[in-house]
């Protein structure tokens, strides 16, 4: 191998393909095949993926690169001619009647472009005038089966193996519920095989990894290595045991089936009593599949199974026909993949973070990866249970998901990869921060709390982060290391704050001393660490410290802070279960601090929004001294602690829920929440039966669809506009008494 710094793949696009390929490029497609074929036959044999698809992906696009711009190193047995696996020995070989192939794979929407404009002017050659539809739906992530059926009884089902032959795995299949041993109608074909996924539900395969971890087993990866290690078991019993489903959606050899395309097809399987999936759609338009993938690419883990992609068939048979086969794919289907959503990476440490409610929550810390467009080296896993559910060890190779801006997850651990190095994590008795004795806060509670919710200094700092959020008092400038320097400042320091209650009487001279540690460099190298003023300047000779840029602007933000409206002023106080929802309900019926701490539990209760739960959670939290001191402090320092009502408002959305989604031009997501509320109206975040309008700007997403299946009126902006103003057009009102409860933490 060369030893410049150049990647494989550069060195491989920096070669002609008029240059016959160097001992290294030899060497490097060597390696590839090799390693190809290793993580593909524990994949598909195994049962135990070694590596996520994406890596997988991308090391075969290498190989693929390699052989296209050297042809002469392409032999028979390179994975690039094989479709899947190998069949295992356990099994009985079984031939099919016709090929299985496997799907050409495409990462962009630029390649799906190009495919599409070669399908469409392969079709325009062979058949001048044809107009093409596009069959396209979800690319199920389970294990493809070929099921024959002879005169409409269920005779043989095997595995797709190398395509041509698989493995019979009939006893195995016959435990499946959902997939008939006998078709229903009559004039059925006389010889048919048929195709489909078999797959884990995405929420049984939690349930199934938890009883795995319960009896001591390993768990999973994933749900495709669930329903193939499900499949491949020499017991039935234990096969009948998982919760396996189908999706059928292909035919192999047929006699007697005179479909004309793969839809009529589709119609047919179902009407035979095969499982067929509802997420497919016939579509006449190349942009009509655009918006196919961008729609369920928002809705992709809500869906009843796990997806990689979506998959995209020309309908009409006789098109297939002409379209034909290479020696592994049809041309005339596709499979878009979205963009890497998993990865593996090695679970370094298992941690756990103190809350601002004092709740413990474990997180992973973890080799640095790069997962959905953004570097991740920390992901929750929520709670003790949850980490014995997953069944990951410190140590472990773990798969990790992120999708967007959710925060990341273990998905579990990859078992294959243990060494016996790994290690069990055990969940502290005690306070890291503080040393208090952890326990739950009720019986029967989960999670376990720190109960020092006064003192504790991560709890604190928690807090003092929290009110700063976008959510509370928005102060930009107090960020999560100005809430550490201000709570929790390298020893053997004073902090600035004991408690939120002396926040705004602050003064810029009380943070001239604050130091926090930072590594020391040397010639761009760490040597060591070293304390340094974190809201002043380094003075020198010079120039004496002063308060930086930053720290001025903070104090001008905490200055504007303090006429934030009520609702910002009670999210920020951190009040269990209070979030912006009820927050808002609170200070549109109470008006002021003042009233919400004199009304009883039941007239709090009553608020719509808020409820017995949030009731109770407020008594509680005012019964405390400490809590009621912060108020008074702030109410002092001059922070706003009542609304100025506007008895002239219409109270045109009394009694109605309204959900807001997607961007309108004219109002922030507050300001349409604030314009709900002081009309009356409940601003909701979640559709159901119960919402009465759903106001849908740009990229309006699930909710939009939620509605319209459930028939619940969709206004743009201007109809947004019309009903602040008048009202609903008629006098119907639903019942809206949902409870928003909300319980935020702060999670590494």
């Amino acid at each position: 191998m060369s030893t410049a710094k150049t990647s494989p793949e550069e060195a491989v696009d920096a070669v002609s393909t008029d240059t016959p390929p160097s001992d290294s490029l030899r060497e490097e497609y060597e390696t590839l095949s090799d390693q190809v074929r290793k993580y593909r036959f524990a994949y598909y044999n195994e049962d135990a993926p070694l590596v996520s698809d994406a890596e997988f992906d991308q090391l075969y696009r290498r190989l693929e690169k390699l052989e296209a711009l050297h042809p002469e190193l392409v032999t028979n047995d390179s994975p690039t001619q094989e479709v899947g696996g190998e069949v295992s020995a356990a099994f009985a070989p079984v031939e099919h009647l016709s090929r299985m192939y496997s799907l050409e794979d495409v990462f962009s929407l630029d390649e799906l472009d190009a495919w599409v404009k070669r399908a469409e002017a392969s079709i325009a050659s062979i058949a001048p005038g044809s107009k093409v539809r596009w069959l396209t739906e979800l690319k199920i992530d389970g294990l493809a089966v070929n099921l024959l059926y002879r005169n409409g009884e269920l005779v043989r089902a095997a595995t797709r193996g190398d395509g041509t032959t698989g493995e019979d795995i009939t006893h195995n299949v016959l435990t499946i519920a959902s997939i008939p041993r006998r078709l229903q109608g009559e004039n059925l074909p006389s010889e048919v095989e048929i195709r489909g996924e078999v797959f884990i539900p995405s929420k049984e395969f939690t349930r199934l990894n938890e009883k795995m971890v319960d009896a001591g087993k390993a768990p999973f990866a994933n749900p495709r290595n669930a329903a193939a290690g499900s499949l491949r078991q020499k017991d039935p019993k234990v096969t009948a045991e998982r919760p396996l489903s189908m999706y059928v959606h292909g035919i192999g050899a047929r006699e007697g089936l005179g479909a004309a395309s793969q839809s009529e097809t589709y119609e047919l399987l179902k009407a035979w009593g095969l499982p067929t999936s509802p997420y497919y759609k016939v579509l006449e338009t190349y942009d009509e599949v655009l918006e196919f993938i961008a729609v369920n690419g928002e809705q992709r883990h809500s869906l009843a199974h796990e997806i990689d992609g979506i998959v995209v068939k020309v309908d009409d048979f006789a098109l297939q026909r002409a379209l034909g086969h290479t020696s592994r794919v049809p041309r005339w289907s596709v499979a878009y993949k979205y963009p890497p959503e998993e990865v593996n990476t090695k679970l370094l440490d298992i941690r756990v973070n103190v809350g601002r409610t004092g709740r413990v929550t474990p997180y992973g810390m973890m080799e640095p990866v790069k997962v959905a467009g953004s570097t991740v080296e920390m992901a929750t896993l929520h709670n003790q249970d949850v980490v014995k559910a997953k069944g990951v060890k410190i140590g472990d190779t773990v798969v990790l998901r992120k999708a967007g801006d959710v925060i990341p997850e273990i998905v579990g651990p990859v078992v294959a990869l243990r060494d016996g190095s790994e290690r069990d994590f055990v969940m502290p008795t005690h306070c890291p921060s503080c040393g208090t004795e952890l326990k739950p806060a009720k019986e029967g509670d989960v999670d376990i709390r720190c109960p020092n919710a006064r003192s504790c200094p991560s709890q604190l700092r928690e807090r003092v982060f929290h009110l700063a959020g976008r959510g509370a008092f928005d102060i930009e400038a107090l960020g999560w290391e100005a809430a550490i320097a201000l709570t929790s400042p390298a020893e053997p320091q004073t902090p600035p704050l004991t408690s939120e209650a002396g926040l705004f009487d602050l003064k810029i001279e009380d943070l001239a001393d604050v130091r926090i540690e930072r590594p020391k460099r040397s010639k761009g190298v760490v040597v060591g660490t070293e304390l340094v003023p974190y809201f002043y300047t380094k003075g020198t000779a010079k120039k004496p410290s002063e308060p930086s840029a930053n720290t001025r602007k903070l104090f001008e933000e905490l200055e504007k802070a303090k006429s934030q409206p009520l609702w910002r002023v009670l999210v920020a106080l951190s009040i269990r279960h209070v979030g912006p929802t009820a927050a808002r309900a609170l200070a549109t019926a109470f008006g002021s601090m003042e009233n919400i701490r004199a009304a009883t539990e039941e007239q709090l209760a009553h608020v719509d929004g808020v409820g017995p739960t949030i009731a109770a959670a407020l008594e509680e939290w005012f019964a405390e001294d400490w809590h009621v001191e912060i108020v008074d402090s702030w109410a002092r320092a001059g922070v706003r602690m009542a609304d100025e009502r506007d008895d002239s408002q219409p109270r045109t959305l009394e009694g109605l829920t309204v959900v807001v989604t997607g961007t309108l031009p004219n109002f922030s997501r507050d300001e349409a929440k604030e314009a709900i509320i002081t009309r009356g109206g409940k601003a909701s975040g979640s559709v159901s039966k119960k919402t009465d309008y759903l106001v849908a700007g740009e990229n309006a997403g699930t909710k939009l669809d939620k509605a319209e299946s459930l028939g619940v009126p969709v206004l743009d902006e201007d109809g947004f506009r019309q009903l602040l103003e008048n009202g609903p057009l008629d006098s119907g009102s639903a019942d809206n008494a949902e409870d928003n409860a909300e319980d935020e933490e702060t999670t590494p």
